[in-house]
């Protein structure tokens, strides 16, 4: 059991993924860089779609290195469900009312050669990553959905799924209505992730954890700088990083945030649901098992979304639990964790050109909850793109700079910026005084106004205090205290940070400044 700082309930299991709970931290060979570099391409995050479009284009022959901030496949990739599906909550109907049928067919194309894909590179790199072939379902509960999920599943057979609906499903409960897509795929993603980097390796590639990136310039060629000092000279750079970091072409502007709750309980074999389920309904839930003991499955659930440093982490992780233990009544809860994701204004990912006008810097980023699947359609389109080969008939679709776009992202880009003033302006007129933070309990954190200045304050266990600038470094909100994490969180576009302010998520890239709180210890 997992105890939060103060009074509150107990989470059960271990504070930590299970991905990276069974693997190894990662290759002793993908040390922090310390030297200068020239290479083919800079890839910029060791995560999903960073470590898929580093192995393409080391497939392609290119000279590669990757570059990431902290260990590789522990961010949000160690943090994913691992769901490998083109059957995806933006829904082909959706889509083709927003973009026409057209765009339903590429969508569906582009990700079921993604799904074919990750079976071909498994199978190629003999990876032991629980690589399992399930239907896919999108279901619901509410009696008034069953209407819309047939029109789902009419819209995803016609753009070239094998897609059906259905009322039976193998959950333990009444679902009024599901598409049901066959012979996805789910696995073990860092096991799969570390794989492609050992081979990356193998074949010559350069991999370099604990490097975070804090300059781009692009050019002919582009200078990448790091925090250390280290400069990357490279003909073409793809930032892979989940949220674009050194974002000169303001894509968050058109990304929202979001984090969920994750649980992973073991279950007797013969409880297995058989398949993967998301639905939208009980504040979003997605199902899955993956191998674990003999006669037994590990089922992963995740659901109570929300937006970055929203407070009752802890009872939403109550409710989580509850739902899980409440409908697979033999589930043993072993470990609890937390993801985050970024989705485009239009729901449709940003694979291509960083900026408008760019010639030879990339950016891969807004896929929702499907990043694994997404991530290695990206890793293909990007590598086309800097190789210059035949350019696949879908990478219109994902262009950042999409005809159309201003017009479809517009309501959630507005909506967004409307948010972000009002934080801004909200943040600057909050009353604070000296004084509160000596009431932060152990293990908590606060945020209080010392000589004019917002610090985030946070109380060790062992009573010692510690202040950091409550401003995140990317545009200036103040941060929250995550509890159950332990963490300071900015609520516009979802940096985060240790207590100590060390940067933990981009897009900030600078850590918090420390601050001095006279008279504390």
């Amino acid at each position: 059991m997992s105890r939060l700082p103060g009074p509150g309930p107990l989470l059960p299991g271990v504070a930590e993924p299970y991905w990276t709970a069974t693997t190894a931290p990662t290759t002793p060979r993908a040390t922090a860089l310390t030297s200068d570099l020239t290479v083919d391409v800079a890839v910029v995050g060791g995560g999903a779609t960073g470590l898929s479009t580093a192995w393409e284009l080391i497939e392609a022959g290119r000279s590669v290195v990757v570059l990431e901030a902290g260990l590789l496949a522990a961010g949000s990739a160690g943090r994913a469900t691992a769901q490998v599906t083109a059957l995806h909550p933006l829904g082909y109907a959706g889509l083709c009312r927003k973009r026409g049928a057209e765009a339903a067919l590429l969508c569906a194309r582009s990700m079921a050669e993604a799904v074919d894909r990750v079976g071909e590179i498994a199978a190629a790199l003999h990876a032991d990553c629980d690589l399992e072939r399930l239907p896919a379902h999108a279901y619901a509960t509410g009696a008034t959905r069953h209407e819309s999920l047939r029109a789902e599943a009419e819209a995803a057979r016609a753009a070239g799924l094998a897609a059906s609906y259905t009322t039976e499903t193998g959950l333990p409960f009444t679902v009024t209505g599901a598409v049901r897509v066959e012979n996805q795929a789910q696995l073990h993603p860092r096991r799969y992730l570390l794989a492609l980097a050992h081979d990356i390796l193998a074949r010559g590639g350069r991999v370099h954890e604990n490097t975070r990136v804090t300059g781009l310039k692009e050019g002919t060629p582009c200078r990448v700088t790091t925090e250390h000092g280290a400069v990357v000279t490279a003909a073409d750079v793809v930032v892979a990083t989940h949220h674009p970091v050194l974002d000169r072409g303001l894509l968050f502007t058109r990304l929202s945030t979001r984090r969920e709750l994750v649980v992973a309980a073991t279950l007797p074999a013969e409880d297995d649901p058989g398949g993967m389920y998301v639905t939208g309904d009980d504040g979003r839930r997605s199902v899955r098992t993956a191998p674990y003991g003999e006669g037994e499955r590990l089922l992963i659930v995740t659901g109570e979304c929300s937006a970055p440093a929203e407070p009752d982490v802890a009872r939403r992780f109550d409710r989580l639990v509850h739902w899980t233990t409440e409908r697979f009544p033999r589930a043993r809860i072993l470990h609890h964790w937390t993801a985050q994701d970024h989705e485009s204004a239009d729901a449709v990912p940003f694979v291509g050109l960083r900026r408008p006008g760019a010639a030879h810097a990339y950016v891969a980023t807004g896929f929702g909850g499907w990043g694994l699947s997404g991530a290695v359609m990206a890793g293909r389109l990007l590598t086309e793109l800097v190789v210059g080969r035949t350019i696949p008939s879908w990478a219109g679709l994902y262009d950042p700079w999409r005809p159309g776009r201003a017009m479809r992202g517009a309501p959630v880009a507005l909506r967004n910026q409307v948010a972000f003033g009002r934080r801004l302006l909200t943040d600057r007129l909050r009353a604070g005084r000296r004084g509160p933070e000596a009431d932060v309990p152990p293990g908590g954190g606060t945020v209080v106004r010392v000589g004019g200045r917002h610090c985030a304050v946070h109380r060790q266990e062992d009573g010692t205090v510690r202040a950091v600038s409550a401003r995140c470094t990317h545009l200036g909100c103040l941060v929250a205290f995550n509890a159950v994490e332990r963490t300071w969180e900015c609520p516009c576009h979802g940096s985060r940070f240790a207590p100590d302010g060390t940067v933990l998520n981009g897009p900030a890239t600078r850590p918090l400044e420390v601050r001095e709180i006279p008279g504390d210890r």
